[in-house]
């Protein structure tokens, strides 16, 4: 389990105040109001636990000198993300179009650590307005095609060169590919080079067993960083960060700001890995018990449209999620809208009718499930607020239906 960092009481006490939600006619039930008045599945937010994990990491960083860009994939909202830069943030990271319009309203500072290509290219520099826009890339074609449209809508964008340290997902892995790269974005009029950045997924171990990982990933860095300082294209900015590794990031030299997305829920995987506490898992799915017909397992109302097919090793538990209350009781099965609680190594024995809060295994995909999210303290709803950067697509922006 980790280090936990010591919360001042000031933060510590501090709560999140209810916002004001523009509300429909149909939803106008004032609040507060408890979970029997609540249609589910629906996920749900603890707003103190949420509180304390923001602080957690805000204090963090601030404790280190480090820059904190948190990543707006798990809760993908602008409620979320304006406490985020109260805390001290220095800006948003991104990975869609979708994200970076919303976000704009929240920040003048966003890194889009996803490459766009071909159409997306026009669509982020529509959005960008007046944002300071960074932008990662590993590849020469995204360079031309950027600087091209830059070029063409008169915009100057910050870039950084994507290294692979160890995901063997994007990035280019080794130095001379990264100078070639930093080159080219310099010679690009519209691009401005700025200098490196990397994302840690591979260090998914549990946090006790980090070490090798983060050493070997620590002489890598050195590596390209020392590469680039010697072809006259030092790296000004170096960009890395995950949830997994989040307070272990101290100890990689070099290392300027750090983009954990996750942190602000957490979730069963995180948990899984020593990386958070049972108690700071923020964000539950709150579900119907609709059938017990089957002997040791019950029924409920979320199923794969609710919590995403996501699994977990079989020595962390197995399953798609673990009711908050009783982690013994996994999510076995799933079918798109069922649910299937494995009851066999508990004592517990909901009813039909009864509502339970099951910890998913990867909050991000939940969040992107639904258009809204509740804000509860114990059993009452206080607050909730739309998940406005789910989705790929405004709806401004949809296609014209085609003539057939």
């Amino acid at each position: 389990m980790q280090q936990r960092l010591a919360i001042p009481a000031a933060a510590r006490d501090r709560r999140i105040a209810p916002c004001r939600f523009m509300r429909s006619p149909a939803r106008c039930t004032d609040m507060p109001y408890g979970f029997a008045d609540i249609e589910t599945p629906v996920p749900l937010v603890d707003l103190d636990r949420l509180a304390v994990n923001l602080d957690r990491m805000a204090a963090y960083a601030a404790m280190h000198q480090l820059a904190l860009r948190p990543h707006v994939k798990t809760h993908k909202s602008s409620r979320i993300a304006a406490e985020q830069m109260r805390l001290g943030a220095v800006g948003l990271t991104v990975a869609t179009p979708r994200e970076l319009q919303v976000m704009s309203e929240v920040t003048d500072d966003i890194f889009l650590a996803h490459p766009p290509l071909g159409a997306k290219v026009r669509r982020v520099l529509t959005f960008s307005g007046d944002v300071q826009l960074r932008i990662s890339v590993d590849s020469h074609v995204a360079i031309e095609q950027l600087g091209t449209a830059c070029r063409q809508r008169d915009q100057t964008v910050d870039v950084l060169v994507e290294v692979d340290f160890g995901m063997k997902r994007m990035g280019v892995s080794d130095p001379g590919d990264a100078i070639r790269l930093a080159g080219a974005i310099r010679r690009q009029p519209g691009l401005r080079y700025r200098g490196i950045c990397f994302y840690p997924g591979h260090i998914r171990q549990p946090v006790t067993q980090q070490e090798g990982l983060i050493e070997a990933l620590c002489g890598d860095l050195h590596n390209v960083l020392a590469a680039l300082d010697d072809a006259g294209l030092p790296a000004e900015i170096v960009s890395g960060g995950s949830t997994p590794a989040a307070f272990r990031m101290h100890l990689i030299p070099g290392l300027t700001e750090i983009r954990p997305g996750t942190y602000v829920f957490n979730d069963r995987d995180t948990y899984a890995m020593g990386a958070c506490a049972w108690e700071d898992c923020a964000l539950t799915v709150l579900a119907t018990v609709i059938s017990d017909a089957v002997p040791d397992q019950v029924v409920v109302d979320a199923g794969v449209k609710a919590l995403g097919r996501e699994p977990i090793r079989v020595q962390e538990g197995g399953g798609y999620g673990a009711v908050l209350d009783h982690p013994e009781v996994t999510v076995a099965r799933m079918s798109e809208e069922h649910g299937i609680l494995d009851l066999s190594d508990s004592v517990w024995r909901p009813r039909v009718g009864d509502q339970v809060r099951i910890v998913p295994n990867h909050a991000c995909i939940v969040t992107h499930l639904f258009d809204a999210m509740l804000g509860v303290r114990g059993d009452i709803v206080e607050t909730w607020w739309h998940v406005g950067a789910r989705g790929r697509h405004s709806p401004e922006l949809a296609p014209a239906p085609l003539s057939i």
